[in-house]
């Protein structure tokens, strides 16, 4: 087996701690991966923290992971040693269902295995669920390996790997470019990332936030509007602007209200996971043949594209990079709203 360091939690109220965890032995479609930087993620927090449920222990969080390719497997044909590479939020599927043959196996029917607290065979995670990128070394089979190309630093990539592929997604899959205007609800670790690359697809990109505190940030990054969703006039003021909204935050909104920003045929897309259900009018919807839609991160060679793309139009996450031992640290101040825009730990302070 080989060895890592890494940084783990044991319970829902604890502190992370410094570990030395196993990775499998490298398998003939396998790449060990030294990793260099690992971006943290609000769901890293909600299953260190049992929030969601089903959280298993020791837990290393961890999908947004970028580093150097340190051995493949004898069968691997797309990297070798020395390559920039990327691991995000799954590292397995089945490989067989439609969606998976298509590409979207973050849409497998049987479940893809995620990069943490998925269970599975001790032979590929010794401890029997998998361990994140809070490490310095993982394992991952060739298929779910990304390449990060030159012209994007490892650290502001790292967040790409989840945030950048989270956003990029939905842009694509409704065709955002010249000619449509896309609104970001929130300008978070997510939002912030849709804007930059929202403009760079030539779309005409607004920003809607809760306050105008953000507001030069947003314009540098690419939004040609920005308003504060506390002055009620702005939905009257943009009623039937929209062609895609975009919302980024997990807080309860009144997304009826959202809703009648859309034109004809608009469509209004959940990334944030709040904690009601939807209250919707049904009236809102076929008002304007709007709809209500939800994505989910990004299959492979979607995550490919994205990076490929963000390459291309010099877009990476704007971070913080911390030293491991500030991980708790950071958790706190992400759920304070205190960090432009994502925590990213250095792996070599582990």
């Amino acid at each position: 087996m080989t060895t890592a360091a890494a940084y783990s939690v044991s319970a829902p109220d604890g502190r992370f701690t410094k570990t030395t965890i196993e990775r499998r032995e490298l398998g003939p479609h396998d790449v060990l991966i030294d990793i260099k930087y690992a971006g943290i993620c609000h769901s890293d927090i909600h299953t260190a923290r049992n929030e969601w449920r089903g959280t298993k222990y020791p837990c290393v969080p961890g999908h947004e992971i970028a580093g150097l390719v340190a051995a493949v497997g004898s069968q691997v044909t797309k990297y070798q040693v020395g390559d920039r590479v990327g691991v995000g939020c799954m590292v397995d599927s089945c490989g067989e269902c439609e969606p998976c043959v298509f590409g979207d196996q973050q849409y497998c029917e049987r479940g893809a295995t995620m990069t943490y607290n998925t269970t599975v065979a001790e032979e590929l995670q010794p401890g029997g669920h998998t361990l994140g990128g809070y490490s310095t070394r993982i394992v991952v089979t060739e298929g779910f390996v990304v390449g990060i190309p030159e012209g994007i630093g490892l650290d502001e990539a790292a967040p790409l790997l989840c945030a950048g592929v989270t956003l990029f997604s939905p842009l694509r899959h409704w065709n955002a470019g010249p000619g449509k205007r896309v609104a970001i609800i929130g300008m978070g670790g997510l939002g912030h990332v849709g804007v930059k690359i929202a403009a760079a697809m030539g779309a005409e990109v607004t920003v809607l936030s809760h306050s105008l505190s953000k507001q030069d940030d947003g314009k540098r990054f690419g939004a040609h509007h920005y308003y504060a969703t506390d002055d009620r006039q702005i939905f009257r003021d943009l009623r039937g602007r929209f062609d895609l909204i975009i919302n980024t935050v997990s807080a309860d909104l009144p997304i009826d209200t959202y809703l009648r920003l859309l034109k004809l045929d608009g469509t209004l897309v959940m990334l944030g996971l709040p904690e009601n259900p939807l209250v919707v009018r049904p009236f809102s919807l076929t008002a304007a043949r709007r709809s209500v839609a939800g994505s989910n991160i990004g299959g492979i060679p979607q995550t490919q594209e994205m990076l490929d793309f963000c390459a291309e139009h010099g877009i990476g996450a704007e971070i913080e990079v911390i030293s491991a031992d500030r991980i708790d640290d950071a958790y706190e101040r992400v759920i304070a709203s205190d960090v432009r825009y994502r925590f990213v730990i250095d792996a070599a302070t582990m």
